[in-house]
């Protein structure tokens, strides 16, 4: 027989979106029932974010030691334990785990759940032997990678993010299927680390991004040796063999299948609760509601950003609506990064995207890392920021590529959220010398035609001449 739980708050899934929810709720006094099937933790601990920043760390621990001619330091090919390596991202999962962990979470009041979770009607689960009468549900179940219909792939050893960091031989030759942010950040790490690497990619690399410096980083990984290749079609997949059009024939030591991911819905009997969903996931209204007013969907579950930021971001949302506070999700304000080195990262409109919605009345600014001190000092120039306004001078979207262009874009994160305009991007003091005063010289350039114009000139000319 079942056990009855009647918590205010059922949460399915202990990925970021789900721990944010339940850590919030507990600790605003409300009981919590936390279900999840795999690992606490979810993606981002054990498959993504986290294992492939340590192997993208490592990989650039080895490529420095190559790169160090133009410093006076004799560059020399490093000794690879690949072994060693995945010891260091086991490692680093270990460290943050904690942190996700039943213990800390029962600690926190939160009763967890080492179960399958399915409707049983529209605000009954099923978990095992438990079955859950919850006030407000939240599904957070997130995303798993996805197959694409290739002829014999499905039949093939191939890896996925879920499996490729339980590997622990150095390939001879990685292929990856996939040219997007997950395959070229394994790319790249992969070959610094001493693989040779293929990517072959459907249509274009990074194609969410924007083309001018999604370009940067193609050719910084064509320069570092790995064979891109764009518009390719596979024929087939023969063992970890690729048989291109054309009859190509790619003979790989490991697979690497990195395009495309899908929700993890199909075992919640979402039809039992009322719960509409697509292919693309779970259906939810701007305040992360369902069809089903009793149930709610944050994360990779819902479709609309694989991102675990995002998932955090709307996990936030949903503790404020405890509060009956106004909820709306902004997807203005949501950046993303890609790994590589240099970074890739974006928040707000694109050019492409705000020319778009705005016309041609939008100003494009840059400021190309060339022209920054800190960057010719580290010998690192290939980059640039780059921003959109509108014809009132607000932000409406920055992208940059660079060395950490992750961290370099959040004060843009900030101006966007808080829609500042230009203004204030280009007045703030930056310490000197930074990377950092590539983004306050691209806004300054809004003002530089008008500032020194003729007419200011003959205003700054009359102004002199005045006593005092």
């Amino acid at each position: 027989m079942s056990d009855v739980l009647t918590p205010d708050i059922c949460i399915v899934g202990a990925g970021s979106g789900g721990l944010v929810v339940a850590a919030g709720a507990a600790q605003l006094g409300l009981e919590v029932v936390l279900i999840e099937r795999g690992l606490m933790g979810g993606e981002c601990l054990n498959y993504g974010c986290v294992p492939s920043k340590a192997l993208i760390a490592a990989a650039k621990m080895a490529h420095a030691q190559r790169s160090g001619g133009a410093f006076g330091i004799a560059p020399v090919e490093p000794g690879v334990d690949f072994g060693r390596v995945m010891d260091h991202v086991a490692e680093v999962i270990a460290a943050i785990a904690p942190n996700d962990s039943v213990a800390r979470f029962e600690g926190l009041g939160v009763r967890v759940l080492a179960e399958e979770a399915r409707f049983v009607s529209s605000d009954e689960i099923q978990a095992g032997p438990h079955r859950i009468k919850a006030r407000r549900i939240v599904l957070a179940t997130g995303s798993r990678p996805t197959l694409p219909m290739i002829p014999g792939l499905a039949d093939a050893p191939y890896l996925t993010n879920e499996t490729i960091f339980a590997n622990r031989t150095l390939p001879t030759h990685l292929v990856v299927i996939g040219g997007g942010p997950i395959g070229l950040e394994m790319a790249q790490a992969f070959r610094r680390l001493g693989a040779r690497v293929t990517v072959l990619e459907a249509v274009a690399f990074l194609a969410k991004d924007d083309p001018e410096l999604s370009a940067v980083v193609v050719q910084q990984l064509k320069a570092e040796g790995v064979d891109l290749r764009d518009g390719a079609v596979i024929e087939r997949v023969e063992g970890t063999n690729i048989v291109l059009k054309g009859g190509e024939r790619l003979e790989a030591s490991h697979l690497l299948v990195a395009a495309g991911r899908a929700p993890n819905v199909e075992a919640l009997d979402l039809d039992k609760a009322g719960v509409s969903f697509t292919k693309h996931g779970i259906t939810v209204d701007p305040s992360l509601r369902t069809s089903n007013r009793r149930v709610w969907a944050i994360g990779d579950c819902n479709g609309l950003y694989a991102f675990t930021h995002m998932a955090g971001y709307e996990a936030s949302l949903f503790i404020r609506s405890l509060f009956r506070l106004p909820v709306r999700l902004d997807a203005s304000i949501v950046p993303w990064a890609t790994y590589t080195d240099p970074e890739l990262a974006q928040v707000g409109l694109s050019e492409r995207a705000a020319r778009d919605k705005h016309g041609e009345g939008i100003k494009v600014l840059r400021w190309k890392l060339s022209d920054n001190d800190r960057a010719q000092a580290e010998r690192r120039t290939e980059g640039l920021v780059k921003a959109i306004v509108d014809s009132r001078g607000r932000i409406l979207g920055a992208s940059i590529v660079a060395p950490q262009a992750g961290e370099l874009i959040q004060p843009w994160c900030l101006a966007i959220s808080k829609r500042l305009k230009i203004a204030a991007m280009a007045s703030f003091v930056p310490p000197y010398p930074t990377v950092g005063e590539a983004s306050k010289r691209a806004a300054g350039s809004y003002f530089t035609a008008k500032l020194f114009a003729p007419m200011t000139q003959r205003l700054v000319r009359f102004l002199s001449r005045l006593p005092g």
